[in-house]
């Protein structure tokens, strides 16, 4: 095999806007086959922009050629079809989060090595090339010890009627859920896995049941601490989305890295070495270098990383277990939220 024929469960949505576009028909090694959604109006829309078969159900998808199925549909549904695509043996990219709850992840992902089929996270921000340059910073030891990381992901997300986001029993959750996730899954790419959190949620602006704001506090094993604000009650423009990333030698930060697009700015400061005292604790302003690796689309990245791995058979950067992961450190966000403590990790 030297290409993956992909079919398309949910094919509104970020499929429709940006995986389809920009992931599957410009990867070298795929190609899009059908699509599937719930509104036969829009799929078939969707199937004539990008030149694919319109099919009308899970087993007329399945028998239309596909090796594997990128999920984008609400995550309430995402065991089931998990489940039905692995019973049929086609590989699985599952959008994030896996599930409403832990179980559910943990049995997607049970699933599919019972199947033998390969299983994936499209957590595509991990793909960003200024996330990969500060990953190689961080992994090198530039950064020192790690002490410190903030990762903020907002937008403004208003009422709107029949949006699944917006209904806790089809996405688990609000802000925190939805693009929370991605920012704690940066800060664990960093710095190692997370040990406890305190967390709060709330629902500051917008009227709807689940939160439109969250504020979680990490521990991670190795010592160094986080923060993962996340909100949709912030407006796009006024949300500068940053990363920060502080260790004993220096710090890396960045604006407009996390999100949807591949482009941003960062900086780093490192100091090679661990620095000595400066009692006047002089701040050059405009201090550091520009990292400006080549830009890279990040849904294209995922794509064709997790399309390798099925042609190679072996398991993909992008895996199943860390969507599970995922679904863990969030659902003790939200147990710390609700019971207004501290909650450790096993």
């Amino acid at each position: 095999m030297k290409r993956v024929r992909w079919g398309v469960i949910g094919s509104g949505g970020i499929a429709r806007r940006r995986t389809i576009p920009e992931g599957i028909l410009p990867a070298g090694n795929a190609e899009l086959v059908a699509v599937y959604g719930v509104n036969p109006r829009t799929n078939a829309e969707v199937a004539r922009e990008f030149g694919a078969r319109a099919v009308q159900s899970l087993d007329e998808l399945f028998g239309s050629g596909v090796d594997a199925i990128y999920i984008a549909s609400p995550p309430d549904k995402h065991l089931e079809q998990t489940r039905a695509c692995a019973q049929a043996g086609k590989h699985v990219l599952c959008e994030k989060p896996l599930g409403v709850t832990v179980a559910q992840a943990r049995e997607m992902i049970q699933v599919c090595q019972e199947a033998r089929v390969t299983f994936g996270t499209a957590f595509m921000m991990r793909f960003h090339a200024q996330h990969r340059e500060a990953l190689r910073l961080v992994r090198e030891g530039r950064l020192g010890q790690p002490v410190f990381g903030r990762a903020q992901l907002s937008c403004w997300y208003p009422p709107m009627p029949g949006a699944w986001r917006q209904d806790p029993a089809q996405s688990g959750g609000g802000s925190l859920i939805d693009i929370g996730g991605h920012c704690i899954d940066l800060l664990e790419m960093f710095f190692g896995r997370v040990r406890a959190v305190n967390c709060v949620i709330r629902r500051v602006v917008q009227d709807y049941p689940p939160e439109d704001g969250a504020v979680a506090t990490l521990t991670f094993e190795n010592g160094a601490l986080g923060v993962v604000d996340t909100f949709f009650c912030i407006p796009d423009e006024a949300s500068r989305n940053v990363l920060e990333l502080y260790g004993s030698q220096g710090g890396i930060w960045a604006a407009g890295t996390i999100g949807q697009e591949s482009g941003g700015e960062m900086t780093a400061c490192l100091k090679g070495a661990l620095p000595g005292y400066d009692a006047l604790q002089e701040r050059p302003v405009g201090g550091g270098v520009p990292i400006n690796p080549v830009p890279v689309n990040t849904y294209r990245a995922e794509i064709e990383e997790f399309g390798q791995a099925i042609i190679e058979g072996r398991e993909p950067v992008n895996s199943g277990s860390l969507g599970l992961r995922s679904q863990e450190v969030l659902a003790a966000c939200y147990e710390s939220a609700h019971r207004q403590r501290q909650i450790e990790i096993a």
